[in-house]
């Protein structure tokens, strides 16, 4: 960015003009233009256009770009996403993340990729800024607290951008992640006619990638590709679980407790000797939950236990940082490599623990974590998370 003002003085030295006549004919002032050229700021994303018109030049020859547009969009979003990364629950770099992302989209306008990295951002910044709230209704059952959730400016922002680039997006990955997140968006503000809508356009299950990609290969390849939709079923049904058991509030905390532990056991039943992978990430969670509900049915023991488990699991992941694909031993697993997704860059998850337990939203959590944290096992496990 710092060098669109230095093309814009090039451009303008070029054809003779001073600032002020640059900033008459653009609807700005003088001291608008003088500091774009400094570096100081950029112009808005709605006047770049007119800006190389100007010029009479194109958007990619104004940012000083010849055929290297997708390079340069592709390199601009991985950063992002990285950034975005790092702020797993804790605002790490929220603000320049989100201003790095808007910057991009002055360079690229409309550009689909930087559009879902700037909602993405902006996704992740109401959870780390605001979080989900929610109360019990009547009925003893979680609802999302949708008025107050609609008071967060990121959420209403990153709908538009999804709303805005959703239709044009072809099916993948970008889309995928687009639809999940604006789905999950809907529901947190309300507006589940809208999710339903994205929800009945979906295709089914068994049409997803993981498992059309079972009729792609034959043979050993087919192996593979089986274990990995073995694998993220897994992982989605116990995923669900989890749901099943925080949204159900007139779930006795013993039950509970039980059911999370059957959600952890599954990842046992097709992983051998903890070859968990990526999905070490996905247990620590589970354990975390697990300890909240031992916790309320005062078992003491059980939920440090739990806790131990947290964080073993969650170092066992930190350890994949910078791996690109994981190959798992099990039978069942020996054709398959997960990709991890964490790059060295990428902010360690173990040091963050204490700060986001127990990782979902539960109705007592404040009263249930000010109790643990006069236990003196908190500050021994605290600590340990923090080397």
């Amino acid at each position: 960015m710092m060098e669109l003002g230095k093309r814009i003085r090039e451009l303008r030295n070029r054809d003779g003009r001073t600032q002020e006549v640059l900033a008459e004919e653009l609807g700005v002032t003088a001291q608008a233009v003088s500091r774009w050229e400094k570096g100081i700021c950029y112009p808005d994303m709605e006047i770049i256009p007119s800006i190389a018109n100007y010029f009479g030049v194109s958007i990619d020859e104004l940012f000083g770009y010849d055929n290297d547009r997708a390079r340069k969009t592709a390199e601009l979003a991985e950063r992002i996403n990285a950034m975005n990364r790092q702020n797993n629950g804790t605002d790490v770099n929220v603000d320049e993340c989100i201003a790095l992302a808007r910057q991009a989209l002055i360079e690229f306008p409309g550009n689909e990729e930087l559009t879902c990295a700037l909602a993405a951002v902006l996704y992740n910044a109401g959870y780390v800024r605001y979080g989900e709230h929610h109360f019990i209704d009547e009925e003893g059952y979680s609802r999302y607290d949708a008025e107050r959730n609609r008071e967060c400016r990121e959420w209403q922002e990153a709908i538009k951008l999804y709303e805005k680039v959703l239709p044009g997006l072809q099916n993948g990955k970008l889309r995928q992640k687009a639809v999940t997140e604006l789905s999950q968006l809907y529901k947190n503000t309300g507006e589940h006619e809208k999710a339903l809508q994205l929800a009945e356009k979906a295709m089914d299950m068994t049409a997803s990638e993981q498992f059309l990609r079972i009729n792609a290969f034959d043979g050993r390849e087919a192996v593979g590709a089986s274990g990995e939709a073995l694998l993220e079923t897994v992982n989605c049904s116990a995923e669900l679980i989890a749901s099943i058991v925080w949204s159900d509030c007139t779930m006795k905390p013993q039950t509970a407790a039980v059911m999370l532990q059957n959600a952890i056991s599954m990842y046992s039943l097709v992983c051998v000797n903890d070859d968990y992978g990526r999905y070490n990430w996905q247990i620590s969670c589970l354990h975390m939950l697990r300890s909240y509900y031992q916790w309320l049915n005062n078992d003491r023991d059980g939920a440090f236990k739990s806790l131990d488990e947290v964080l073993r699991h969650s170092v066992r992941y930190d350890e994949l940082k910078g791996v690109r694909s994981y190959g798992h031993t099990s039978p069942l697993l020996k054709f398959v490599r997960t990709e991890v997704n964490y790059s060295e860059s990428d902010r360690s998850f173990t040091p963050d623990l204490p700060d986001v337990w127990p990782g979902w939203n539960v109705p007592e959590q404040e009263k249930v974590k000010k109790e643990m944290m006069q236990d003196p096992r908190w500050d021994r496990w605290e600590k340990l998370t923090r080397q």
